[in-house]
């Protein structure tokens, strides 16, 4: 959905960068877990660490109980495979969060009650609980198929958006959050994520309609998600969320399409289905 083209070196580490990662992630889901829940531990705690430093410019929060709910829920969904295990600590933690701002106000004069406990369980819930959907999804009866096409749709829904975007793009989409997206991205972004959607039902043989529910989630609801976050980045005023990863930026800044497109993914498929 950019507006400009990158240099073209920029665009080879990126393409570099991006294709490593997504060969990590293709690995991941083929063998499953063990290694699938250990890849998605590892990236939900990096995203985690960058969520809670966007946070933290803008007040207080716990890090060491966001971290420990969160490597907790991971261990729970996948050694439980039952995401609502993980509702009594949803509701645990940010009242853990209290109870040590409690103690904070008393011992030295003040407190972050607010920004803590309301931070703290937004990471929660942004970041790790989809992490858990993707681990339980690995193990439903279509789960290494669900995956493939979470992560595939996206990707080609980013890769259609930025080189529509980038030639046609005219019309802004939401300059306020994001400057350079454009309408013409936007419908790119759909249009691969739908062909892409398309061609792996095809090549599995597969009933078209649960592939191309999800490609439209993915072109759609993804891109959207796309631009909440980059209103996290422009609100703590930065411009990735971190720099680990080559031409993307952080980890949070690839995957953050991924986050809004898995917990819907998880509704459909793993509650409604």
């Amino acid at each position: 959905m950019e507006r400009s083209r990158p240099p073209a070196r920029d665009l080879a580490v990126r393409s570099a960068s991006g294709l490593a990662l997504g060969l990590a992630i293709l690995g991941g889901i083929y063998l499953g877990n063990p290694y699938w829940f250990a890849l998605c531990l590892v990236i939900c705690m990096v995203s985690l660490g960058e969520f809670y430093r966007m946070i933290s410019r803008k007040g207080h929060v716990s890090r060491v109980v966001g971290f420990g709910a969160g490597i907790f829920s991971l261990f729970a969904a996948v050694y439980s495979n039952d995401p609502a295990v993980l509702l009594p600590l949803l509701a645990a933690a940010p009242i853990l969060v209290l109870f040590v701002e409690v103690a904070r106000k008393h011992i030295l004069g003040e407190s972050h009650g607010i920004t803590s406990s309301g931070g703290t369980a937004a990471g929660i819930l942004y970041i790790v609980l989809p992490w858990s959907f993707m681990v339980v999804l690995r193990d439903h009866m279509w789960g290494s198929y669900l995956l493939v096409a979470l992560f595939a749709c996206t990707w080609s829904c980013d890769v259609f958006a930025y080189l529509v975007g980038s030639r046609w793009g005219n019309t802004l989409l939401c300059p306020a959050v994001s400057p350079r997206k454009t309408v013409e991205g936007f419908l790119g972004g759909l249009t691969g994520s739908l062909l892409c959607g398309g061609a792996l039902a095809f090549y599995w043989g597969m009933a078209p309609l649960p592939i191309i529910m999800i490609a439209l989630f993915c072109g759609t609801f993804g891109q959207i998600g796309d631009l909440a976050e980059s209103l996290l980045k422009r609100e703590a005023d930065i411009k990735d969320s971190g720099d680990l990863i080559p031409g993307h930026g952080g980890m949070l800044d690839r995957f953050d399409s991924i986050l809004v497109n898995s917990a819907l993914v998880f509704f459909v498929f793993g509650v409604l289905w």
